[in-house]
């Protein structure tokens, strides 16, 4: 199709520049795994002409088919976000080995602050760790700019390229001017067994490589042109990277700033000349000091974590709090409010009396009536990630221990195998469940299972089949059978599955069937061999069930026992001395009903009568 232009500008987010300076780049293969905040990057360029574009099952199978489409002459991008790359991690490490063909982009998005994260992870320690070139955009302009610029560095130097991205930057929208061209590329593919097959013989001849190229890069850095040095006062020069950048430069307006865009390698040519022409060095940045000991290595003396929080997302606020004293004292002033967040009057935010609005699962939620039960069965849980580990939180108290995707099966079997050959806790080894997702368990849950049944455990494995990945906003996995551009193809079979991985007993529960559920944890927990219980039913935010009636509570048989109020459900509050169901958000699940051992919950007809 070659080349056509037509300038735009439009309002983007960070993820959606991403995405769609990839197409304008010639991008015909992207893959992910759906997590926050990266998920909208495949989300928007699903919906572009002749992009092919799938949800993996999980971040290394992206990865890993991705790599083959580079190999195979395709332009590539691979999205996932920070704890993903943990999973990818095996061939993201050998990938700059082998070295691509057409080029292959891995967009990874951290989340400083862990809006919706079980870590703080600070993902540029594995662009070094790997030996890769790393870019950080500011904004969405720059994610647009630099996601072109990446591919063109992919396959100048043969390598793989990283595009690091912050929550802030994925999620905040700027404008961004470009030019709607596409270019078109399909490069030959060629066999060379030497370079992309890594047996040990051909690794020791592709790491000197490896670390050559590194070298060159360095010069590339240096030359880069979103690295600016901007000078003002030359009492201050602070260094900064990504939307820190933008901080900085609100807080502190005054300062001279190096905002670096190329961070590994770094431009050391560069920082050395800055630090030159400067008094005293500040380094801004979030989480760890990345930046900060780089620059130190070069024997320059900079003030950097000692006062930058290394937890948490940084605002200009926070930046100038940090280190205003100093900078005032260094440009000769006394010191003084500086962001535009200091100078705005949120006094009146003190004097409104704002309820506390704790993250609870929706009214319905299909997983509510397996974790009461887990609760009053007092079985010990290993959770996983999803929205059920809200669970966690009162009244439910359903979830012991939860650390990543996948885990929650392993997990049980590693306390059902302490507790059974332990003295203390032997009485516990028939009480393990793990709990995870359906999306979850195709994720990384399913070799879990069969370690469990390999290694002859029987703890209970719940798997909350929901129908999908309901956490990062209702994406489509294997289990649904439906792609992410919409296809139909056979839908995993997670029943079949299981037998086939060996369990002895799987069995398919109905969650709003508060005895059936209960029965069968009971019955599956004291079984000598494995068993699967799946827990079918849609989410209530995708599939909300016709409802001819609806529930309420009777003030006459009510006697405020508070049984029904240990579900959990914001449906039901309290109204004066007894709880109440507010119908706007009632979804008619009726386990409040079962609950009631008075019969004071009354079924009737939704026009009032």
């Amino acid at each position: 199709m070659g080349w056509y232009t037509k300038l735009k500008k439009r309002l983007l987010s960070g993820n959606e520049a991403v995405a769609d300076g990839a197409f304008a780049a010639g991008v015909r293969f992207a893959s992910a795994y759906p997590g926050t905040p990266s998920t909208e990057i495949l989300e928007h360029i699903a919906r572009r002409p002749g992009v092919y574009a799938e949800w993996s099952p999980n971040e290394k199978v992206a990865l890993e088919v991705g790599i083959g489409a580079a190999l195979g002459g395709a332009r590539t991008l691979v999205a996932m976000k920070h704890v993903g790359l943990n999973v990818a991690a095996d061939p993201w490490m050998t990938l700059p080995y082998v070295g691509v063909n057409g080029g292959l982009v891995l967009a990874c998005a951290d989340d400083p602050g862990m809006h919706s994260s079980q870590n703080e992870q600070d993902s540029r320690y594995y662009a070094k760790m790997a030996n890769v070139p790393m870019l950080e955009p500011a904004d969405s302009q720059e994610a647009y700019d630099m996601t072109l610029l990446a591919f063109q560095l992919s396959e100048k130097f043969d390598t793989p390229v990283m595009l690091r991205l912050e929550t802030r930057i994925s999620h905040s929208r700027t404008v961004v001017r470009y030019s709607e061209r596409r270019e078109e590329v399909d490069y030959p593919y060629g066999k060379d067994a030497v370079k992309r097959v890594m047996i040990p013989g051909h690794a020791r001849l592709r790491h000197p490589a490896l670390i050559h190229r590194l070298e060159e890069m360095e010069g590339e850095a240096e030359k880069f042109p979103f690295n600016r040095v901007e000078m003002r006062s030359r009492a201050v020069g602070i260094i900064s990277s990504g939307v820190t950048y933008y901080h900085v430069r609100e807080a502190f307006p005054e300062t001279s700033v190096l905002k670096l865009a190329f961070t590994h390698p770094l431009p050391r040519e560069l920082i050395r000349e800055f630090c030159h022409h400067v008094d005293k060095v500040y380094v801004v940045e979030e989480l760890e000091p990345y930046l900060e000991e780089a620059i130190s290595a070069l024997g320059i003396e900079v003030i950097g974590k000692e006062r930058i929080p290394r937890d948490g997302e940084l605002t200009p606020k926070i930046v100038a709090d940090a280190l205003g004293d100093l900078v005032a004292v260094d440009l000769g002033g006394a010191a003084r409010p500086s962001s535009r967040e200091e100078a705005v009057d949120l006094s009146w935010l003190n004097s409104v009396d704002l309820p506390n609005r704790p993250p609870v699962m929706c009214p319905g939620c299909p997983h509510r009536g397996v974790f009461y039960a887990l609760s009053k069965l007092k079985m010990v849980v290993s959770g996983d990630i999803g929205c059920y580990t809200l669970s966690v939180l009162p009244p439910l108290d359903g979830i012991d221990c939860q650390v990543c995707m996948g885990a929650g099966v392993g997990m049980a079997l590693g306390l059902e195998r302490a507790f059974s050959r332990s003295e203390t806790n032997a009485a516990l080894s028939r009480k393990v469940v793990g709990v995870l997702g359906d999306s979850t368990f195709i994720h990384s849950g399913i070799t879990g299972l069969v370690d469990m049944v390999y290694n002859g455990s029987f703890a209970t494995i719940i798997i909350l089949d929901n129908r999908t990945t309901a956490m990062t906003g209702f994406q489509e996995h294997p289990g649904t059978g439906i792609t992410l551009q919409g296809e139909r193809n056979p839908a995993l079979d997670l029943v079949e599955l299981c037998k086939t991985l060996g369990v002895a007993s799987v069995r398919v529960i109905d969650p709003w069937d508060l005895k059936e559920t209960e029965r069968a944890i009971k019955e599956e927990a004291a079984s000598a061999t494995s068993s699967v219980i799946i827990s079918s039913r849609p989410c209530i935010l995708k599939q909300r069930p016709v409802r001819d009636e609806r529930l309420e509570i009777s003030d006459e048989l009510c006697n405020d026992c508070g049984l029904c109020m240990r579900l959990g459900c914001p449906a039901l509050a309290k109204q004066g001395e007894k709880p109440a169901i507010i119908q706007e958000l009632c979804a008619g699940c009726d386990l409040c009903e079962q609950l009631c051992r008075r019969e004071a919950i009354e079924r009737r007809p939704l026009d009032g009568r």
